[in-house]
């Protein structure tokens, strides 16, 4: 093979490396710094503050005493507070600890009192939810609120034109269907006849006008899903879909019974890309996939992986600070519900164990979302900081969620479980996180 040949798939791979490095630099951090700074509020002090692993680059020491560094292997990051043996906080040599004075004892992560302790334990996943509703409400802020009345405020290119319909102009009737708000608008769009254009009633400019409009939900790609069917065919937000094994279709839910109906059998799919307006052909296989219910489960559809949209953006409104924080206290929650609900179908075998990622899959999630635009890889840092606190709260020892759980024994018993028992529960607690690791790599790997 000519070695030119490698360079994309060079290019790609350091995509991926750099996206995931970013994004999970950026998790870490907030992390690890939830504990830091709770610790030290708490006076426990901390000896070392590192981004990432291995040998130090760069290093500080600040005014607390406490060594902030950047270490050469950027996959993670750690706090050492003072008398930890490493980075996973596990008791340091007891006749070192037993020489230190009372307040110097206060000072250490095992001398502290129970509740400073369990607050800085937990303020690593608290900063890693709170940075995910940031981030979210953020977004909120940032690209407003579509307003009550479906008013076109960015239109979209299609491979015939958009007819009559025009940037500003306000929806009053599909197919002679009254459209006064968005819930009444979808159900229009729900029996809008077939074709490449559209009746419509449009206020535009004080007046009412009767136009020929597009189809307002066409098969054009809103998003496409990484390790989906369409993300390896090379399809991307803006491409339109128009004819399915030679068969032309107009809407989106065209599209979608297309892909459903197919159980698996490979489509030939006619695609106009809005970005050089040309058309091509490719075959696609649907994937069998397990998506969230609206019941809160999880059911079964053949799937190639992309989203649709309106054939225009609509006009927004600002989003207030209120509205904004409380949408995404929302969408962080929906987030750790459907986390639970996914694992344990996963447990209980009624969803395919192939749902859980490991690092290649989150590295390829990543790159993803950085290809498809800045706020789409920002949307992921939420959603991957909220996965990264949800995880930590496991009660698996090493975790953040194991700690608790042994001051929840402490709190109840009046003292910490014994030295070699905490040993041995700690061994076991890294081979169950290192082998829930593998876990996570082998489906990446050898999952569809």
């Amino acid at each position: 093979m000519d070695r030119v040949e490698l360079l994309p798939d060079l290019g790609n791979f350091l995509y991926t490396i750099v996206s995931f490095v970013i994004a999970l630099s950026i998790i870490v951090t907030v992390h690890e710094y939830g504990h830091y700074i709770i610790g030290r509020w708490s006076g426990i002090k901390a000896d070392v503050f590192s981004l990432g692993f291995g040998p130090t680059l760069v290093s500080r020491v600040d005014r607390h005493g406490t060594r902030w560094q950047i270490a050469a292997l950027p996959f993670g990051g750690y706090v050492k507070f003072r008398g930890d043996a490493n980075a996973a906080s596990a008791k340091g040599d007891e006749a070192e600890l037993a020489a230190l004075t009372p307040e110097e004892l206060r000072q250490t992560m095992h001398g502290a009192p129970l509740w400073a302790r369990a607050a800085t334990v937990v303020a690593g996943p608290v900063f890693n939810f709170i940075l995910s509703i940031a981030v979210i409400a953020g977004l909120m802020l940032y690209t407003g609120t579509p307003t009550d009345k479906p008013v076109v405020g960015v239109l979209y290119a299609l491979p015939d034109g958009t007819g009559q319909l025009q940037t500003g102009d306000e929806i009053l009737a599909v197919a002679g269907k009254s459209t006064p708000d968005y819930p009444s608008f979808n159900e229009a769009l729900a029996d809008a006849p077939e074709g490449a254009q559209l009746p419509l009633q449009v206020a535009r400019d004080g007046q009412v006008l009767e136009i020929e409009g597009p189809q307002l939900f066409p098969p054009r790609l809103t998003g496409v899903a990484p390790k989906s069917a369409s993300y390896a065919a090379g399809l991307v937000e803006g491409d339109v879909i128009t004819a399915v094994d030679g068969n032309p279709i107009w809407t989106f839910e065209d599209l979608r019974q297309a892909v459903s109906s197919s159980k698996g059998k490979p489509l030939d799919l006619t695609v106009w890309h809005a970005a050089t307006r040309t058309t091509s052909q490719m075959v696609l296989t649907p994937k069998r996939t397990d998506v969230p219910s609206v019941d809160g489960g999880f059911e079964t559809r053949w799937m190639i992986g992309a989203t649709g949209g309106f054939i225009f953006e609509p006009l927004t409104r600002p989003t207030g600070l209120g509205e904004a924080l409380t949408g995404a206290v929302s969408q962080t929650w929906g987030i750790v519900t459907q986390s639970v609900s996914g694992l344990s179908n996963m447990i209980l075998g009624n969803i395919s164990s192939c749902n859980l990622q490991g690092a290649i899959g989150i590295a390829q999630g990543s790159a993803a979302a950085a290809k498809s635009g800045l706020e789409n890889f920002i949307w992921f840092i939420a959603l991957l900081s909220t996965a990264v606190g949800f995880l930590n709260l496991f009660p698996i020892p090493v975790l953040d969620g194991g700690h608790l759980m042994f001051y929840c024994y402490e709190a109840i018993a009046g003292k910490p479980p014994s030295d070699r028992i905490m040993n041995v529960l700690m061994s076991i607690g890294v081979a169950l996180v290192f082998g829930l690791m593998l876990f996570g790599l082998s489906n990446d790997i050898l999952c569809p």
